[in-house]
């Protein structure tokens, strides 16, 4: 009898769906691949205003499950019911997940909660902040929602970028994390989130040897062009970011956005016109250094020291002729620094790398040329000639000169601080700064785990001797 009544609710819930989705004209269509943990990839055409319940209706019959059977996971998180598909910031062509909830059915079709919350998260779009600002106790500042650049091969050129989440184990994006990032370091180094795999645990289990925990992997993709898949990934420019804090340029002092901020101590900050200008300047004099660890790369232009350009994809944002030279350059810096000699014949320029006690070389990349690798001249026997100081045609360095009063103008970081002591006053009891945006003078303080009860003007508990005399300013 039990049966026969869950399978005739099957078939009613199964009708409303068909009215429900035959009467709903969708009107600006989504085309999103669904990918379900038994290997299937389901394309469905959604409306930006459905909610994620609306999701689970079209999606779990073709599983042969119920709605709420289903969960959806989405960017390391498993999206609550409410949550509306434009909310999700998904492009064409985006990958939804769809799992098997870990739901325990009773026989009166009642759902029982065994492991997961009932509505779910908000996608990681919507609870990630702005990853670059922190203050000297390591607290994240409150800031717009993060915004992040990217180089993109397809596009050919600098773009927004979104951040994705997977399984760093089985690569799997049918994974949610424990917890948001809080800093470029937890998106760029592996294994600093934590997670649960949702497509197959004991997969992950028998990889780790149940030694470690799982962990996600952090990757980017364009947010202009149509989702090419899973593996279509952009790399991250960590070093341009939205000039939120409106800092003036160290070299031309306009302040415009994106800007890019050196990794240097006081994190200075120039706009994207300004760096490719260094950049080319540095290049055409052959003033990059090559670094062992970070490749052919440059420093801040302040001469600040630690402040090496340590991904050299931002070099990208230089025309593609100079780009092309920056690749030549870089690869003749590293022949020479590996004790190699680069083919003195005009026009060839082939890098070699002889063994260490051969004089007498050969350029095997076309030329044939035979030279001294002594001298650089044509092979010969005896001595060499020589050098004649006149003969010497190497560029006289140029500088790029930045003015000192807007390069002590430019500090990101500084701004950052400053902004923070005019706008916002510490928590009596966990100390993170806090603004106040209107109403009254009572302060509750809203860190995880704080909560605590303060007045503005005293910043001391708030008593009922504050609510009297200054509870309105």
């Amino acid at each position: 009898m039990t049966f026969l009544l869950n399978f005739f609710r099957r078939i009613l819930d199964r009708m409303l769906q068909l009215f429900y989705f035959g009467q709903h004209n969708i009107s600006n269509t989504l085309n999103i691949y669904v990918k379900t943990n038994n290997g299937n990839t389901l394309s469905i055409n959604l409306d930006p205003q459905w909610d994620i319940k609306n999701v689970k209706e079209v999606v779990a019959p073709k599983l042969g499950l119920h709605p709420e059977e289903v969960k959806i996971i989405f960017a390391g998180k498993e999206l609550g019911d409410t949550i509306t598909i434009a909310e999700c910031d998904l492009g064409q062509c985006s990958i939804l997940h769809a799992v098997k909830s870990k739901h325990r059915r009773s026989l009166a079709g009642a759902v029982v909660e065994e492991v997961i919350e009932e509505f779910g998260s908000k996608p990681l779009c919507e609870t990630l902040k702005d990853l670059s600002t922190e203050d000297s106790s390591n607290n994240v500042i409150e800031q717009p929602k993060a915004h992040f650049f990217v180089y993109c091969s397809i596009c050919k050129g600098l773009k927004t970028g979104k951040l994705r989440v997977k399984c760093q184990f089985c690569k799997s994006g049918a994974f949610t994390v424990h917890a948001d990032p809080q800093s470029w370091v937890d998106v760029l180094e592996s294994k600093r989130i934590t997670g649960q795999c949702e497509n197959d645990p004991d997969l992950c289990a028998n990889i780790l040897d149940n030694a470690e925990p799982t962990f996600a992997e952090f990757y980017f993709k364009c947010a202009e062009h149509t989702s090419l898949g899973e593996e279509d990934k952009a790399v991250p420019l960590d070093l341009i970011r939205p000039n939120v804090h409106s800092i003036p340029c160290l070299a031309c002092g306009d302040i415009s956005t994106p800007i890019l901020v050196f990794p240097c101590a006081e994190a200075h900050v120039t706009c994207l016109e300004c760096f490719v200008t260094y950049c080319s300047t540095r290049l055409r004099d052959r003033q990059f250094l090559e670094h062992p660890d970070f490749g052919y790369t440059l420093s801040c232009p302040a001469r600040c020291e630690n402040s090496l350009i340590t991904e050299t994809h931002h070099f990208r944002l230089m025309p593609e002729a100079q780009y092309s030279q920056y690749q030549q350059f870089a690869t003749e810096e590293f022949v020479l620094s590996t004790g190699g000699v680069l083919c003195p014949q005009p026009g060839c320029g082939m890098g070699i790398i002889p063994e260490p006690d051969c004089i007498k070389i050969r350029c095997t990349g076309g030329c044939g040329y035979v030279f001294c690798r002594l001298c650089l001249q044509g092979y010969h026997i005896g001595d060499c000639a020589p050098f004649d100081p006149e003969s010497n045609t190497d560029r006289i360095d140029t500088e790029f000169n930045v003015d000192p009063a807007l390069v002590s103008q430019a500090r990101w970081d500084e701004a950052s601080k400053v902004a923070i002591r005019v706008l916002t006053k510490p928590c009596p009891k966990c100390k993170t700064p806090t603004e106040r945006d209107g109403g009254c003078m009572h302060m509750v303080c809203t860190r995880g785990g704080c909560g605590f009860n303060w007045c503005w003007v005293c910043q001391t508990p708030w008593t009922t001797d504050c609510m009297g005399s200054h509870w309105f300013g």
